[in-house]
């Protein structure tokens, strides 16, 4: 579970909560979705004309790995249970700016097969309105638009479907029930592993820890950076000249590399390039080596790979024992945009 402006958990599994799947409590009337800068997959909607239908508000963002390995849940209830009344709303609120941009949301929800209404909730007035402060965060509405639960992170699927299926009966649904969907989810939807020992970690300044380059970060400007001759766990560095942000970082001047010790099955990075429509080609190794079978989606078993687009690239999947490995990334070409890396 990622909160604004802080990562939660190894693995994003806490969870808050009201209630449980019986009994369940009043948490008051469900906020209206004015604020959003446009609507995705639907015509705005608003609580008096979900009145009648049960709902359930999803806030995620495009390039965040815990929302993406909630979707598959996601999606499933949305197709499962339209038929009995419920409306699944996807509300996104964006961690980074090119989230913020229309036309790279619609693209995400249309590579991301999303059929249900998407809110682009860009200036966070509905996340606001909701006073919701995490990624991915469910909240479940009953016939009279009220909030009946929450649910803030990954996990407890079974528990949240119950409720749905519960609210969906008080509503006079028949046939509803109790087995809930059971997914195979791949690629960066499936489930984190159990041995996640790497947080989330920023590349823009303002959130910046672990860094461990032989030069201090220089603020805004551009400063060529060597490589430190060891890491430990979770530290990171960079070689070749970058100009760091508060945001992201980017690269000046081809070559130039990012490394960093992690423990994960899985290391994604979020990227992006300076120009749209430019790729970013880049090579991946593991411990000095390609990948191999250790391969993410993104990247294949030589470590190549390109960036096109600024979005959550899987990296590294290794399928062997989970140990301490340092990766690497060397872009062979200048306009690459770093945001952060996650583990799974």
């Amino acid at each position: 579970m990622k909160r604004l402006g802080l990562w939660i958990g190894v693995a994003g599994l806490i969870s808050v909560t009201l209630g449980a799947a019986s009994g369940l409590p009043d948490d008051g009337q469900m906020p209206d979705l004015d604020g959003a800068t446009a609507w995705i997959n639907s015509a705005p909607l608003s609580s008096r004309a979900l009145r009648g239908k049960v709902v359930v508000i999803n806030f995620w963002t495009y390039s965040c790995i815990n929302s993406l390995r909630e979707l598959p849940y996601i999606r499933a209830w949305a197709e499962k249970y339209k038929g009995a009344g419920l409306v699944v709303i996807g509300v996104h609120s964006p961690e980074f700016g090119f989230e913020k941009d229309a036309a790279n949301v619609r693209h995400a929800v249309r590579e991301l097969e999303i059929e249900f209404p998407i809110p682009i909730d860009s200036d966070h007035a509905i996340w606001s309105a909701f006073r919701n402060e995490y990624w991915p965060a469910d909240y479940f509405i009953d016939r009279h638009g009220r909030v009946r639960y929450r649910h803030s992170g990954e996990g407890d699927y079974e528990k949240s479907e119950h409720v749905i299926q519960e609210l969906l009966r008080e509503n006079g649904a028949a046939d509803i029930g109790s087995e809930t969907v059971r997914i195979a989810a791949a690629g960066t939807e499936a489930p984190p592993s159990a041995d996640v020992a790497s947080p989330e970690s920023y590349i823009g300044y303002k959130r910046a820890e672990r860094f461990v380059s032989r030069e201090r970060l220089a603020l805004d400007s551009r400063r060529a950076y060597n490589l430190p001759i060891a890491l430990s766990l979770n530290q990171w560095a960079f070689g070749g000249v970058w100009r760091v942000g508060a945001e992201h970082s980017g690269l000046q001047a081809a070559p130039g590399k990012v490394v960093f010790r992690f423990r994960a099955r899985d290391l994604h990075m979020v990227l992006g390039v300076t120009k749209k429509g430019v790729p970013v080609r880049f090579r991946v190794t593991l411990d000095g080596e390609a990948p191999g079978v250790d391969h993410g989606a993104d990247s294949a078993p030589d470590g190549t790979g390109a960036v096109r687009e600024p979005r959550l690239y899987q990296l590294i999947r290794q399928t062997g024992q989970v140990q301490d490995r340092t990766f690497e990334i060397e872009f062979v070409d200048p306009g690459v945009e770093v945001f952060s890396f996650t583990f799974g």
